[in-house]
C-alpha cells in the first residue's frame, strides 16, 4: 500500500461523501446520467473492443453480446423506466390505520461500492453501476486489476462522462482492495469468487454494511433421454467454451443419461468442430485465459479423468482447447468450479440420479435441464435450488431484464438487471400517513377486556 494511494482514496471518498450531501439526485440527474452512460458505450465501442482483445482475446461478437451490449441494455431498459420505478407504490392500508395511506418509497443507499469481475469485466464492473445510477447513489468502482486493458480503460472513461461528483473509478490489487474495504459503504455490490464474497462479507459486517454477492458454483445441465441432442449439444457447446469456459452462469458438468451419453459426446464434440475449426488456437473466435496462474489451475484438473476430445493446450499462448473429459465423482475437475474450458461429461441411470446428485452438493448459480417432458423440467425445478433455473437452454436468462439474475447460498446472495438492480441498490421504506380528526380511544390506557377484544378483531 502506497502513500499516494492513500491519499487518492482519502480524496475520492470526502468528494463522493460531499456529493451525497450537495446533489439532489433527482429523476433528471439520474436520467442524464444514464444517457451519459449510453454515451460512454456508444462513442468508444472500438477502444471497448480493442480493450478485451488485449486482455481475454475476446471476439468482436462476445464482446456485443456478453460484455457493453448487455451494459446498454440494462442502460436502456432503465431509461425507458426509471420514472415508473421511482413512483411511490400504493398498499392496503390494515382496518387499525383507517383512515390513512400506506405507501413504499424507494430511497437510495447512499455512497455505494461496485466491485468487478475479471472474466467479463466491462459487463460485470458497469451494469451493476446501472442500478447505482438508476437508485440515485454516489458510487465507487474497482473494476478488476486482472484485466488491466479494460480496467484502465473504465477508469479512464467514467470521469470524462459521468458526475465527478458522485462516481469515482480506483484501481488496484489484493492490497487496494483491502484498503478500501475498510471504509464505511452503505451497500457493497461484489462479483467473484466464495473466497473472496467472504472477505468482503467480513469487511462489511464491521459497518454492518449490506452487500449484493455474485458468485459462482458448480452449474450442472441434465440431458435426459428425449432430448434433441444435436440442439442440446450445441447450445452446451456454446454457453460452456465462450470465453474460454471463464464464464460464472457456464455449464459447468453434464450429466447425462446413461442411454445417450456417448451420442451426445458425439454431438458435442461435432459442435465444438462447427464453431472453432479443427484447430481452435487458429480461430478468431476464441477466447485465452486470463493468467498463467489460472491456466495453471485450471490444466491440474484434468488429473483423475481421460479425454474425449481435445486436450491441447499451449501455455506460452494461454490457449487451452476446448476440451471433454470422462470424469468421474471423484476426478478433480469435480471436486470445485472449473472455470475454463473443461466439459465432465458423467452418465447418470435416470432422472432420480441426477436429481440425488444435484441436491447432494451446494446450491448452483445456475440449473439447466433438457428434455421433452415438460413435468420432467417441472419435477427439477421443484426439488431443486439454484440461482436461475432453464430448460433447454443454457446462460441465456443471464442478460434478460426482467428476470433477477443472482445466486442462492454458496453461489451468491441477492440480485439484480433491470428492476432488480434498482431494488438492489434502493432501500424500501414503509410510509403511512395519517389525519388529526378521527382518533380511536381504543388504542389507550386504561386497558380493558372490551379493548382486548377489539384489538384481536383488528388483527385478525
Amino acid at each position: 500500500m502506497t502513500p499516494d494511494f492513500d491519499r487518492q482514496l482519502d480524496a475520492t471518498y470526502t468528494r463522493l461523501e460531499n456529493g451525497l450531501k450537495t446533489k439532489p439526485r433527482d429523476y433528471e440527474w439520474r436520467l442524464s446520467q444514464l444517457r451519459a452512460l449510453k454515451r460512454l458505450i456508444d462513442e468508444n465501442e472500438p477502444a471497448i473492443f480493442a480493450a478485451l482483445w488485449k486482455d481475454l482475446r475476446k471476439p468482436a461478437f462476445e464482446c456485443q453480446a456478453t460484455e457493453h451490449g448487455i451494459v446498454r441494455g440494462e442502460v436502456i431498459d432503465a431509461i425507458k423506466n426509471l420514472k415508473r420505478w421511482m413512483k411511490p407504490k400504493r398498499v392496503c392500508t390494515a382496518l387499525y390505520n383507517w383512515p390513512g395511506r400506506s405507501l413504499i418509497c424507494r430511497e437510495p443507499f447512499g455512497l455505494t461500492l461496485v466491485m468487478g469481475a475479471w472474466n467479463y469485466p466491462f459487463q460485470l464492473t458497469l451494469a451493476p453501476v446501472v442500478g447505482a445510477i438508476a437508485g440515485g447513489n454516489a458510487c465507487l468502482i474497482k473494476p478488476p486489476d486482472l484485466t488491466p486493458a479494460t480496467s484502465a480503460l473504465i477508469a479512464s472513461l467514467v470521469p470524462k462522462y459521468l458526475d465527478p461528483d458522485l462516481f469515482a473509478v480506483l484501481e488496484g490489487g489484493k492490497d487496494e482492495v483491502e484498503r478500501i474495504l475498510r471504509r464505511r459503504f452503505d451497500l457493497i455490490f461484489f462479483t467473484g469468487g466464495g473466497t473472496v464474497g467472504q472477505v468482503v462479507m467480513r469487511a462489511a459486517a464491521e459497518h454492518l454494511t449490506p452487500v449484493i454477492l455474485e458468485l459462482g458454483g458448480k452449474s450442472p445441465a441434465v440431458v435426459l433421454n428425449d432430448a434433441d441432442l444435436k440442439v442440446t449439444a450445441r447450445r452446451i457447446a456454446w454457453g460452456k467454451f465462450m470465453n474460454a469456459g471463464q464464464t460464472c452462469v457456464a455449464p459447468d458438468y453434464v450429466l447425462a443419461e446413461a442411454s445417450i451419453r456417448d451420442e451426445l459426446v458425439r454431438e458435442l464434440s461435432a459442435a465444438i468442430q462447427s464453431f472453432y475449426g479443427d484447430n481452435a488456437q487458429a480461430s478468431k473466435d476464441y477466447c485465452r485465459i486470463v493468467s498463467e496462474r489460472a491456466f495453471d489451475r485450471i490444466a491440474s484438473l484434468t488429473e483423475g479423468s481421460s479425454v474425449l476430445h481435445g486436450g491441447h493446450f499451449d501455455r506460452t499462448d494461454l490457449y487451452m482447447e476446448p476440451t471433454i473429459l470422462d470424469s468421474t465423482v471423484s476426478s478433480r475437475a469435480m471436486e470445485g468450479e472449473i472455470f475454463g474450458p473443461l466439459l465432465p461429461v458423467l452418465p447418470v441411470a435416470n432422472s432420480e440420479e441426477a436429481l440425488k446428485f444435484i441436491n447432494e452438493r451446494p446450491k448452483p448459480l445456475s440449473l439447466y435441464v433438457f428434455t421433452r417432458n415438460s413435468r420432467e423440467a417441472d419435477r427439477f425445478m421443484r426439488l431443486t435450488t439454484s440461482g436461475g433455473f432453464l430448460v433447454n437452454d443454457v446462460v441465456m436468462h443471464m442478460p434478460q431484464p426482467n428476470l433477477p439474475f443472482g445466486g442462492v447460498g454458496p453461489s451468491g446472495m441477492g440480485a439484480y438487471h433491470g428492476r432488480f438492480s434498482f431494488e438492489a441498490f434502493t432501500h424500501a421504506k414503509g410510509v403511512l400517513k395519517k389525519s388529526f380528526w378521527f382518533d380511536v380511544p381504543a388504542r389507550y390506557a386504561p386497558y380493558n377486556p372490551l379493548k382486548s377484544r377489539i384489538l384481536k378483531w383488528l388483527f385478525s
